[in-house]
């Protein structure tokens, strides 16, 4: 399928893992890279990182899933450390795929549960790309970023009284660019939320176990890019030094005028970088 012929609907495939409907999208040949999408409220693996597919899908095959609960997968109820389930359904995928090993690209959510993927199956990881994500160490407070933060604190009040006028207040907190912020992304959003209830009620069933990242951090050998935006007011860019801090093959690229969103807001650097260091590190 070429770049200009791909869309939404047409790259959209459902298979079962472990009595779970994930839904994924497919697209592009060659080595598989796996996408994990962003958190957030009406999420979806599409809406992170459409813009960058065309690129990759030249030179990869790539599976852009939605994590449990987000998008068409679940619902299911949990009650563990929320990324490692996530980590788990990724995995799971692969198997179902018939996928030995692949590159792991996540933000936000998806980059912590790409990173903790990376930790419990780090031969099933070639190269992981992540940012915008926490990496807790033995419980330590970040230097400069409030905790709850800005962006998780929109979240919470989007979540409890999703109008379009609040969804609208979650986006341009989260997206630096606020010209990215259209009624069109406004209206996505909101449908992926509340036209999914039956992912609200799991939610509100579901207890996320706190996990220190710490123990298992150098069980990753994965060659690794962590790629943040400057203004993030989710997940502040200094967490990336601390990541940078704790692997070992490890690079950092920060973004200016970028906020949560980065693959999103700044398709063509992102694309850049990334394939950069998938193809020539």
């Amino acid at each position: 399928m070429t770049a200009a012929a791909f869309t939404e609907a047409s790259t959209s495939r459902t298979i079962m893992v472990s009595d779970m409907p994930v839904h994924y999208h497919d697209v592009g040949d060659g080595e598989p890279v796996v996408m994990l999408h962003s958190y957030g409220i009406g999420t979806t693996g599409w809406i992170t990182f459409h813009k960058v597919l065309p690129a990759f899908a030249q030179r990869y095959r790539c599976i852009v899933m939605d994590l449990p609960n987000f998008g068409r997968t679940g619902p299911v109820v949990y009650n563990e450390p929320l990324h490692n389930l996530q980590a788990r359904t990724a995995l799971g995928l692969m198997d179902a795929l018939g996928i030995d090993k692949a590159h792991l690209l996540g933000n936000s959510q998806g980059g912590q549960s790409a990173m903790v993927l990376a930790m419990k199956e780090p031969q099933r990881v070639n190269k992981l790309v992540f940012g915008a994500c926490h990496i807790r160490t033995g419980g330590d407070l970040y230097l400069m970023g409030n905790r709850p933060s800005e962006g998780s604190l929109i979240t919470r009040e989007t979540r409890d009284n999703p109008t379009r006028d609040n969804v609208r207040r979650y986006l341009q907190t989260h997206i630096d660019d606020n010209a990215l912020v259209t009624d069109e992304l406004v209206d996505y959003i909101h449908g992926h939320y509340t036209g999914n209830p039956d992912h609200i009620e799991a939610d509100a069933k579901s207890v996320s176990v706190p996990y220190d990242h710490g123990v298992d951090l150098p069980n990753i050998t994965a060659p690794s890019l962590i790629i943040w935006g400057r203004y993030d007011r989710m997940c502040v860019f200094e967490i990336g030094i601390a990541a940078l801090n704790n692997l070992a093959d490890s690079r950092l690229v920060v973004l200016n005028n970028c906020g949560h969103w980065v693959p999103f807001e700044k398709p063509e650097e992102y694309t850049s970088h990334v394939l950069n260091f998938l193809q020539g590190w």
